[in-house]
């Protein structure tokens, strides 16, 4: 029932000549974003790049392709279907983080600190979804050092060069998966253990891009209501044994 796991990134650029603060992000440094929706074998199947970072993030997601392609219903998905071992239809969704807003397609995890059990494994369980698109920005960003420094091009060049590391990310995935992101490499539960195990590319690669901000929104009740019947199922048809133990490390 999950497309993928989405998320955005700054990535840093030299401002163009007479550009004044058009580049200028909240951090106080001058990008473009890359936008990204990731599949669970750590592969981008679909990008949005080049958008300004003085545009709010809000914004940005409100110019993505992938966004007006779902208000206007021409992505190309499967059609509402029944949760695993049950008769709760649901539609077919992206899991994002924080920086997003909720709605029919997009879940993102319950706000606040004063959560209830319930609540908490959803928001665990959309997080181990989401760790895909955490893992693949690390790995793009460790194999292609050009993204830990300033990208010394036009913003249509740096465009283009972050299109060509996604294209060739997908390809080294394709070819040689074992090699191109080693276990170690990447974030991963020892359920054992009860445990997560950081990738050991998180630390060279946490200062290549700026994250997106976190927004807050207001969801409108068939977008809240969708979120619980996974919040639901989560906590019942289909728990997992290890989930209650997880969630404290969230």
């Amino acid at each position: 029932m999950c497309i993928g796991a989405l998320d955005g990134k700054h990535v840093k650029i030299c401002p163009p000549p007479n550009s004044g603060s058009l580049y200028y992000n909240y951090k106080g440094d001058f990008s473009i974003v890359l936008m990204a929706l990731v599949d669970a074998n750590l592969r981008f199947i679909f990008v949005d790049i080049g958008t300004n970072g003085r545009i709010s993030d809000g914004g940005v997601w409100g110019k993505c392709k992938l966004k007006l392609a779902l208000d206007r219903n021409t992505v190309n998905i499967p059609e509402a279907d029944n949760l695993p071992l049950t008769t709760t239809k649901v539609p077919y969704v992206i899991v994002a983080d924080d920086a997003f807003p909720l709605s029919l397609n997009l879940m993102k995890p319950y706000p606040g600190r004063g959560l209830n059990d319930e609540e908490r494994i959803f928001n665990y369980r959309l997080s181990r979804a989401r760790r895909v698109s955490e893992n693949a920005f690390e790995i793009l960003a460790a194999r292609f050092q050009i993204f830990k420094q300033r990208i010394l091009s036009s913003p249509m060049n740096a465009t283009k060069i972050v299109m060509a590391c996604c294209a060739l990310h997908n390809f080294l995935i394709f070819r040689n998966p074992a090699l191109y992101i080693p276990a170690s490499s990447i974030d991963t539960e020892v359920i054992e253990n009860r445990e997560i195990q950081r990738g050991n590319w998180r630390d060279s690669a946490s200062e290549a891009f700026v994250p997106l901000v976190k927004r807050k929104s207001k969801p409108g009740q068939l977008a809240k209501d969708v979120r619980q019947k996974f919040c639901k199922f989560f906590n019942e048809t289909g728990a997992v044994s290890w989930q209650a133990d997880m969630c404290l490390l969230h």
